[in-house]
């Protein structure tokens, strides 16, 4: 079993938010995880690979995430060559915003951008430019009323985005995925309880009274992903969180998150998370405990 891993930032109950602007050669910031979420803005940071959950990507130029509280996260120097990354860290409290605040109408979009955040959301390149300004307005401003209110903004305006993809999956992240559909809800469900077992596809249609081929186009456009891939990121998130914190061979985890042969596993976790599922483990024994 690995380490718990904890960073004790520098919010104190007295901030709404805690901002902190670095330049750097590279980074070096290991594994971690924290209660707060955090917004992680990198510039010229090419080449730079960014580890959030089971996600792992390499990098353009910039990178704009946002994580809710928990979720392990690092963002690696890998092939990055920058001489000068720069990155803008941004943690705050979700309490800041409490429930009977999001329960409003009008806060339904920052309601939704925060259940997303609980994996881990990265924005693309066209929310990043709309954002841009915002944040260097953020970094620059004095502590303050106005400052508070532009931090509100932001988040406003990450919540209006359409430019964006979830990171982690829920099953690494041990977190439930609502919808707001009752029959996609209910197939997610039972594929959650059924992950290890043969799930066919005339099982699931038949348990929202339609045919497979009507359920297949229903899930697809209702998920954007074909049951099948969302079957295997499920048993990949599973698979994954056991690579992280158990000692379990590859072979056990392999067959015991429903995956039918060794080879077959190794093939899709490579191609999915563009590493073997060794490599995944070996770069997560590498976290260290922060205080």
């Amino acid at each position: 079993m690995n380490e718990i891993i904890s960073e004790i930032t520098r919010l104190t109950e007295k901030d709404c938010y805690h901002l902190v602007e670095r330049h750097k050669k590279q980074h070096t910031y290991p594994m971690h995880r924290h209660d707060e979420m955090e917004i992680n803005f990198v510039e010229n940071c090419q080449g730079n690979r960014r580890v959030v959950g089971d996600s792992i990507e390499v990098l353009g130029n910039y990178d704009l995430a946002l994580l809710g509280g928990g979720l392990e996260h690092t963002w690696e120097q890998y092939e990055c060559e920058s001489a000068d990354i720069r990155e803008v860290t941004i943690h705050f409290s979700k309490d800041l915003f409490s429930d009977a605040f999001l329960a409003k109408t009008h806060m339904q979009p920052l309601r939704d951008l925060f259940n997303r955040a609980d994996v881990g959301v990265a924005f693309g390149m066209k929310t990043i430019m709309r954002v841009y300004d915002r944040i260097n307005e953020l970094v620059n401003m004095e502590p303050g009323f106005y400052s508070v209110m532009k931090f509100f903004e932001l988040m406003y305006e990450l919540s209006i985005s359409s430019d964006y993809k979830l990171l982690s999956s829920s099953a690494f992240a041990h977190v439930k995925m609502t919808t707001d559909s009752r029959r996609v809800q209910k197939v997610k469900e039972y594929i959650d309880s059924h992950y290890r077992e043969e799930i066919r596809l005339q099982d699931l249609a038949d348990l929202v009274s339609m045919t497979s081929t009507a359920f297949s186009r229903f899930f697809k456009l209702r998920t954007n992903k074909s049951i099948s891939e969302y079957i295997i990121d499920i048993r990949l998130g599973h698979a994954s969180r056991l690579l992280a914190d158990s000692t379990m061979a590859v072979v056990e985890i392999c067959y015991h998150c429903g995956f039918n042969n060794i080879s077959n596993f190794n093939r899709i976790f490579k191609k999915r998370k563009g590493c073997t599922p060794t490599e995944f483990r070996e770069n997560y024994h590498k976290k260290h405990v922060i205080v």
